[in-house]
């Protein structure tokens, strides 16, 4: 596409288009969402009230260019690194849906943008309305709510959660440990029409395989020693809103038959209890591990896997989206020292972007919060940054092996085996320190030790 918005094997008009009708113009500004009116070239014809409230700019908006508003390019947005709606309507003649970043009344936010084409007596595509909705569950700039980030792999990401949000299909979150898999899967609740029920989070590794089914479940009083009451299970408690499995890979073979028929059938029985009650919820599942090897090996059913994967969406790594780190830093040190103004040095910020992060956003945490402890000033220095971020960068073969590790597999072998010859304090810190749990900690390390490698 060309700056002036016309696409190779496509011509734009070269008159000007013609005013819109009135009454197109009147039925716009009857919407309560942010809607404009564009023609081929880009060029916004008309905008309601919502919109005109929204972009900040209410009087300067009619003739200028819709990129120019929202996102204040210079071209268009696929020439920016975006994908444009309008291009993609041009090419497919139908409607066309993108996650993006705008610029706002109320600074930087993303929305839904929902493109429609109008075409003219000849069938031919004349104008398109643009409608904006906001996407409240991410924040372009540092924030204290919310997902946080800008970089190319979060904005797809996101694209997937705003498209499969209002839905009720089953979503499978898949990623390294610290990635905040249950920080998109509240995003998801929260954008769902059961954003008003509850949000239930279980850590399936956390569970025993005699807890499993209780816990989910529940257990009527005398069901087994100890059950001196009736109690209700995590999917009772999560009726009318979302029930959201983390861990999903840890779950034992023999309780994954019990899970399997739940979502099969809808109904479930609490321990010791012969009556059937109906679930109303909506799975939402995550996990770290890499469910489709585990299928092959036996260790996780094929049938209960093909029903959790409904809606896969992979989360990517903080070595992927470097760009989000100074954000991601601003936002985390308003959590770990809310009553502190804290700031970081450009040195010590060139070393945090430099680091490849095996425990992800949940090291990056770790390592302000530390840094924020040891800092008596209001500034980060380099030296309050722990070893690891100090040592030089890894040879260039060594880091593109490292990023090209799938998503599902967690810190390697050679992550966890510099981090225990560094690291002199308990497994339990070191656990937290890496981003994943201290019983896949453990197990690590055992399979590093049979191989010689610990």
């Amino acid at each position: 596409m060309t700056a002036s918005g016309s696409l190779p094997g496509r011509t734009t008009p070269k008159t000007p288009s013609a005013p819109p009708r009135p009454e197109l113009v009147s039925f716009l500004d009857s919407l309560p969402e942010p809607h404009i009116l564009c023609d081929r070239s880009y060029r916004i014809l008309a905008a309601n009230a919502a919109y005109r409230a929204n972009s900040g700019r209410p009087d300067d908006l009619i003739g200028r260019k819709c990129y120019e508003v929202s996102h204040r390019y210079p071209v268009p947005c696929d020439q920016a690194g975006e994908s444009c709606p309008l291009a993609r309507s041009l090419v497919s003649g139908q409607r066309e849906r993108v996650v993006h970043l705008h610029h706002t009344s109320a600074g930087e936010s993303y929305e839904n943008i929902e493109l429609s084409p109008l075409r003219d007596a000849q069938g031919e595509i004349a104008y398109f309305i643009e409608k904006l909705e906001p996407l409240p569950v991410a924040r372009g700039l540092a924030d204290d709510r919310g997902l946080i980030g800008r970089a190319q792999s979060f904005r797809a990401m996101l694209e997937l959660v705003a498209r499969v949000a209002p839905s009720e299909a089953t979503v499978l979150l898949q990623g390294e440990s610290g990635t905040g898999k249950e920080l998109v899967a509240k995003a998801i609740h929260d954008a769902s029409r059961r954003a008003d029920r509850p949000f239930v989070a279980v850590d399936c590794s956390g569970l025993t395989e005699t807890l499993f089914e209780s816990e989910l479940f529940g257990h009527e009083k005398g069901a087994f020693t100890g059950a001196n009451v009736r109690k209700i299970g995590l999917v009772e408690a999560a009726s009318g809103g979302t029930l959201f499995l983390d861990e999903m890979g840890d779950i034992p073979l023999t309780m994954q038959v019990k899970l399997l028929r739940l979502l099969e059938t809808g109904t479930y029985r609490r321990v010791g209890s012969t009556e059937l009650i109906r679930a109303d919820i909506r799975l939402i599942s995550a996990t770290h591990r890499p469910l489709k090897a585990l299928v092959e090996t036996g260790q996780f059913r094929q049938d209960l896997f093909y029903r959790v994967n409904a809606f896969p969406i992979v989360l990517p790594p903080l070595r992927s989206r470097r760009d989000d780190i100074p954000l991601l830093a601003e936002a985390l040190l308003a959590r770990v020292a809310p009553d502190r103004k804290l700031h970081i040095a450009p040195d010590a910020l060139a070393s945090l972007l430099d680091y490849a992060y095996p425990g992800n956003v949940r090291e990056l945490r770790n390592i302000l919060e530390r840094a924020s402890l040891l800092c008596d000033g209001d500034t980060i220095q380099r030296q309050h940054l722990p070893d690891e971020l100090l040592q030089p960068a890894p040879p260039t073969g060594q880091a593109e092996r490292a990023t090209a590790r799938p998503p599902e597999a967690g810190p390697s072998d050679e992550d966890i085996a510099a981090a225990l010859r560094s690291h002199s304090g308990s497994r339990k810190t070191l656990a937290a320190r890496l981003g994943i749990s201290e019983r896949t900690l453990y197990r690590r390390i055992k399979e590093l030790e049979s191989e010689g490698k610990a």
